[in-house]
């Protein structure tokens, strides 16, 4: 029995790459219900669908000493992790990744978002959304688009 994933945080990234390639449904299909910040949904600046919902974070100055490493969504996101039990985040920042990683948080990115649903079914292949993405200014660097190709096995 598959387990349904834990709360799953979304940085802003992952909701405009989606969004502008009009596949934003796919973080509902793969996780349900995703769950962002007031920052984050400021900067994405659209109407976040339903299945989003918008959490504080409580902290307020840990989220403000992050805000003096990286921008104020990825801290917020970070911040928000840091107070929510079992949790991923979807960060496709290298800098905000690497912080979520000496601050032992899991997290994955807008790709690993797409390699996910392919691997659960939701998507028959990656190859169509990965075009997409490169139409959009999201850097896709080909190493990561070969491991995430390999992980999607096509």
């Amino acid at each position: 029995m598959l387990q349904m994933p834990k709360t799953i945080i979304s940085d802003t990234s992952c909701f405009i790459v989606l969004s502008n390639i009009g596949e934003l449904n796919l973080l509902q299909k793969v996780y349900g219900q995703i769950i962002t910040t007031i920052e984050i949904a400021t900067e994405f600046g659209d109407q976040l669908p339903d299945w989003v919902s918008i959490h504080q974070v409580t902290d307020k100055y840990r989220q403000q000493l992050l805000e003096m490493q990286i921008d104020k969504g990825e801290s917020s996101a970070i911040a928000l992790a840091l107070e929510t039990p079992d949790c991923t985040i979807i960060l496709d920042d290298y800098k905000a990744r690497k912080i979520a990683d000496q601050l032992g948080l899991h997290f994955t990115g807008t790709i690993g978002v797409i390699v996910k649903a392919k691997l659960k079914g939701v998507i028959p292949s990656i190859k169509p959304i990965l075009s997409k993405i490169k139409t959009t200014d999201f850097r896709l660097y080909s190493e990561l688009e070969l491991l995430a190709l390999k992980e999607a096995g096509e």
